[in-house]
């Protein structure tokens, strides 16, 4: 039960920071399981090239999933299709490894997998002076 309140406490403050796009732009769906040893985010991006239309970016403990969809030719029809700018970003575990962070595009589903360092950043009290 401790371990699970600092999980719970970080999603809620954590939901502000990870829930909403960052510019302008269709929010991207994600799912992410945390272990032991890492953090993993799958996002739902189909009907992508991911070489060209998808970036993944890591900057101040964000994770941020960049991608694009364009029409490739005006539908003369109903389309229900979403195009242009879709963004996403996740706030990474205080330990996670963000050197190592490795992502793979498959069947429509970005994986990225983030190590966790084994030690946790630790608290340290503070000296008060007078």
């Amino acid at each position: 039960m401790n371990a699970l309140m600092p999980r719970l406490l970080g999603d809620l403050t954590g939901w502000f920071d990870t829930d909403l796009p960052i510019r302008s732009g269709h929010l991207i769906r994600v799912e992410d399981t945390l272990t032991d040893t890492e953090y993993l985010v799958r996002a739902e991006l189909p009907g992508m090239d991911a070489g060209k239309d998808i970036a993944v970016t890591v900057e101040d403990g964000l994770l941020t999933i960049s991608a694009e969809r364009r029409e490739e030719e005006k539908v003369h029809g109903r389309s229900e299709f979403r195009y242009g700018t879709l963004q996403r970003a996740v706030r990474l575990p205080a330990n996670a490894d963000a050197e190592h962070i490795t992502a793979r595009y498959d069947k429509g589903v970005l994986t990225m997998t983030v190590p966790l360092t084994t030690a946790k950043p630790a608290g340290h009290t503070v000296p008060i002076t007078s």
